[in-house]
């Protein structure tokens, strides 16, 4: 294409009747882990969870429920309870409600993951869950690296079915143990699952 210009005029860049659009950059930058740096992750987890757990409180902080249920949150282990498949809320015998405390946990280092609460059936808490993905992507990572992992799920049962006394004890364990996919957690383990 030819265009003509007198010797004062700048020369266009542009054709003067094309109409130009510009795609902006993506602003969500993938970021991937290194498999040395999800060892150094855990491993700082694990540190600082090994430490909570030998803590003993001299005096025990007692939560009770007016039906005088005592929960004991300073001493409870989530890894003291039987764990199961990171699937559980596909099995059958969890398709009936009852108020827990539940827990993701990778027994391989091991770790506390996340800290939950429900009067809802595994399943019907599970089915939309956000940990999922994170679960999920974690495990992705361990396999594209081929770092060992056995992430599972473990139930406190008999929780109070208030609410109110629930959240205060998932919150309390939150605190406690500080599960890094507990969004309570991410300011000292960042997100990187998200």
């Amino acid at each position: 294409m030819e265009y003509k210009t007198n010797k004062n005029q700048q020369l266009s860049l542009f054709e003067p009747s094309a109409t130009y659009k510009f795609k902006k950059p993506s602003l969500k930058a993938e970021y991937k882990m290194s498999g040395e740096y999800l060892q150094s992750w855990k491993k700082r987890i694990y540190n600082y969870q090994q430490e909570a757990k030998k803590k003993q409180v001299k005096q025990t902080n007692l939560l009770t429920s007016e039906n005088n249920i005592t929960w004991d949150i300073d001493n409870f282990d989530p890894f003291s309870i039987p764990t199961h498949t990171d699937q559980f809320y596909n099995l059958p015998k969890y398709n009936d409600s009852e108020s827990c405390l539940y827990f993701i946990l990778d027994t391989e280092l091991p770790l506390l993951l996340y800290v939950g609460e429900t009067k809802l059936s595994p399943y019907q808490r599970w089915i939309n869950h956000d940990c999922k993905s994170y679960i999920q992507k974690y495990i992705e990572l361990h396999r594209q690296y081929k770092i060992n992992t056995n992430v599972r799920s473990a139930f406190w049962w008999g929780i109070s079915p208030e609410r109110h006394i629930r959240q205060r004890l998932e919150r309390d364990l939150i605190l406690k143990w500080r599960s890094p996919f507990n969004k309570e957690s991410w300011q000292h383990w960042g997100q990187p699952f998200k």
